[in-house]
């Protein structure tokens, strides 16, 4: 068995907003793979104009940079819970991993399941404290909460001698000790080189897993993974061994390796090296590419099941095929297959009306990103509220169960508890740092959280933070009642108007504004009773002869409010729809017409009754 001194392959792992991309940003500005003069900006890692909005990492992705002749590629991976999915597809390609933890926040629950993960897989750890430069830093105890993490999760006990190394990512430096100012982030290459093992290289031919895929207009698909056997060069045959063992035979065309945010051609690579190749057309995520001489497939990428599921419709409502270029079934069917081909923790079914799909996923922000890349490619289309996935076992259902944290003010607590506690969530820890902030952990049923980040920035008044991470299936508990009061219908087609909207802020509060379009059965407001409420947004005053000495006064309209996609997904009960096009999202009533709606109603009590 032979090792390759000259490259190190890394993950660097942590939660979300722990600092990842920054401080990639500081290793690739610091390992001069950039011009003196070139204007990289931060965050360079997250190009995607989503990730650029949010503020958050969505897609894993490769870089690399040269340090004393050693070349070590670095897979950048996401923090949010939801998108878990891309570290468990990328993290086999790494033999160690940087696990970044927040000098004021410490460990959280994604920082427990990335570590996890990367200890199953037998990854060396190197614990980066970061952001230590923070007023309020903790520093001592942060590592003591790292270390008792460790003790629960490691499988070995070399797992628990780990370097800690203490970083202001914002800053670039990188110390040793938490005392003493770094000056770059030399220590950690060098610690990367000394501590995290170089790649194994098994002996025979050619052998790789792809573990991602790109798309070029001209080059077609790229499969990206890393070689774990022999070497490639272009024009190479190779067979293409997939999840049920069909093999298939190609002609490698090009070759790259990485470097920086660039991907060089390549005229041969060796095992240990990640990188890039084309001319493989019907390759998918964990199948393995391999010599023709010993088409042996390695083990695939293990992914956790969904937890959440919505459906996507075609859009039915009177604006229909207005505003998008695709907004067929057919169309719609097709791109969110496609969308599996790179999306592993994704699911997605027909379902009994050929116009509606069932799409599962690892919770409400996966899909609505998923919701919000469509829409911006041109597509329109009708999603449901989101639900917890059930199972059966042994007879019994069960529903998933999450571990919920969060970080508030010590007032918050009385009004958080009593909202957590009808959605059915169990007090497992609470933590006060004695300067009134406040960490409390639940364990949750995931239906009891679909809906609740809305609920939870208004009672915190956007001071809180939550987090969540799946933990695992029990036995169902029992229905929740709905939280939500009712809405204001639009009663009438046509353009919103001053008065209508006037009459119907005298009801409650509205979501759109003057001289918006509008249709029966959309949703227009909501109101503090619990029923729904038809209403005449469109309705003008009538003229008269009569005037007043105030008839000119205009009518000033409260601001309405403007529901994002992922606040208009937790806004609607089971009865509603959110309309999805590229130039608008609105909410609507499945059944637009009121008296069908008060039909269905009144038949639905009968049957209650017998």
């Amino acid at each position: 068995m032979n090792y390759r001194n000259d490259i190190r392959n890394i993950a660097i792992i942590a939660h979300v907003d722990h600092g990842k991309t920054t401080l990639v940003d500081a290793l690739l500005k610091q390992s001069k793979v950039f011009r003196d003069n070139q204007e990289m900006g931060e965050l360079i890692m997250d190009q995607n104009a989503l990730e650029r909005e949010k503020g958050i990492t969505i897609m894993a992705k490769n870089t690399a940079v040269m340090y004393k002749g050693v070349k070590i590629n670095i897979i950048d991976t996401p923090g949010h819970a939801d998108f878990s999915g891309e570290v468990e597809r990328v993290i086999s390609m790494a033999d160690g991993c940087l696990l970044l933890v927040d000098s004021v926040e410490g460990p959280m629950p994604q920082t427990k399941f990335v570590l996890r993960q990367a200890l199953i897989n037998g990854l060396k750890p190197v614990v980066v404290i970061n952001k230590i430069d923070r007023a309020n830093a903790r520093i001592a105890e942060v590592l003591k909460l790292t270390q008792d993490l460790f003790l629960e999760l490691a499988t070995n006990a070399d797992q628990l001698d780990f370097p800690v190394l203490y970083a202001s990512g914002r800053d670039g430096v990188v110390s040793t000790e938490p005392d003493v100012a770094g000056k770059d982030v030399s220590p950690l290459f060098e610690t990367i080189i000394e501590k995290v093992p170089p790649p194994r290289i098994d002996d025979g031919p050619f052998q790789m897993l792809v573990s991602n895929l790109d798309y070029d207009s001209h080059k077609g698909k790229i499969a990206i993974g890393r070689i774990w056997r022999g070497k490639i060069s272009p024009h190479d045959p190779v067979v293409r061994v997939s999840a049920d063992g069909s093999t298939g035979r190609y002609e490698v065309n090009e070759v790259f390796t990485y470097l920086g945010l660039k991907r060089l051609e390549a005229n041969e690579v060796e095992a240990g090296d990640i990188v890039a190749v084309t001319g493989i057309a019907e390759v998918s995520i964990g199948d393995t590419i391999a010599s023709p001489e010993k088409p042996e497939p390695l083990p695939r990428i293990a992914i956790g099941e969904p937890t959440v599921e919505m459906t996507f419709s075609v859009n039915t409502s009177p604006f229909a095929g207005r505003e998008a270029r695709f907004s067929t079934t057919r169309q719609l069917r097709e791109r969110l297959y496609r969308e599996l081909e790179t999306n592993l923790s994704l699911r997605v079914q027909d379902t009994d009306s050929p116009d509606t799909l069932l799409v599962k996923g690892r919770g409400e922000l996966h899909l609505a990103i998923l919701i919000e890349t469509i829409r911006r490619e041109g597509y329109e289309f009708e999603v449901s509220r989101p639900e917890a996935i059930t199972k059966m076992v042994d007879g019994k259902l069960m529903e998933p169960v999450e571990a919920l944290t969060i970080d508030t003010k010590a007032e918050y607590i009385g009004i958080l508890t009593e909202m957590l506690s009808k959605r059915q969530a169990e007090l497992t820890n609470m933590y006060n740092d004695g300067q009134d902030n406040i960490r409390m952990e639940f364990h949750v049923p995931t239906k009891g959280l679909i809906g609740f980040r809305s609920a939870f920035l208004t009672a915190t008044r956007g001071t809180g933070v939550m987090n969540t991470i799946f933990l695992d299936y029990e036995e169902w508990r029992r229905d929740l009642p709905s939280t939500r009061m009712g809405v204001l219908v639009a009663s009438e087609p046509g353009k919103a108007v001053t008065y209508g909207l006037n009459n119907a802020q005298g009801r409650g509060l509205t979501f759109i504004e003057p001289g918006t379009m509008v249709y029966e059965g959309m949703i227009v407001g909501t109101n503090p009773r619990p029923q729904d409420i038809a209403i005449n947004v469109c309705r003008e005053k009538k003229k008269t002869n009569v005037r007043s000495s105030t008839s000119d006064i205009a009518i000033k309209l409260t601001p309405p409010v403007i529901l994002s996609l992922e606040q208009a997904i937790d806004f609607i009960n089971r009865d509603e729809l959110v309309e999805v096009t590229p130039e608008n999202i609105r909410l609507r009533k499945k059944v637009l017409t009121e008296t069908q709606r008060l039909r269905e109603t009144a038949s639905a009590r009968r049957s209650e009754k017998s």
